[in-house]
């Protein structure tokens, strides 16, 4: 059997955890993959350092968070798990973020509200 895709979803905004819990509904009953999410950059970090981030195949965080940034947190991550792939979302689709991210190397970068079809293809064909 392959081994199951497990995302982790950074957003500090809590409804967010229903909607991709809705969304992705008919690939989580299935057992293709596994939601975890963190409300901070800090609980991210913490998640991954935890020991899941060998488990983990690929980060969603939102860019604007009180506290540690998406953009902070790309670049922790980046730095302890260079292979791990994050993909920034942001509410606002401007340059500045836009280039940051690229330059901290960010694996994709998704403005909102999220395109969810355009998402499921990308995330299953991992």
């Amino acid at each position: 059997m392959a081994k199951k895709l497990m995302i982790l979803i950074v957003d500090d905004e809590k409804d967010i955890e229903w909607l991709f819990n809705q969304r992705f509904r008919k690939e989580l009953k299935a057992g293709e993959i596994d939601l975890r999410f963190a409300f901070s950059g800090e609980e991210a970090v913490t998640v991954l350092r935890d020991g899941l981030a060998t488990d983990i195949m690929l980060i969603l965080s939102d860019i604007n968070m009180p506290g540690m940034t998406g953009l902070e947190l790309l670049k922790e991550v980046k730095k302890e798990y260079p292979d791990l792939p994050v993909h920034m979302i942001t509410a606002y689709g401007d340059e500045k973020n836009y280039q940051t991210a690229m330059d901290y190397g960010a694996d994709g970068y998704m403005t909102k509200p999220l395109d969810f079809e355009h998402l499921k293809s990308r995330v299953l064909n991992l």
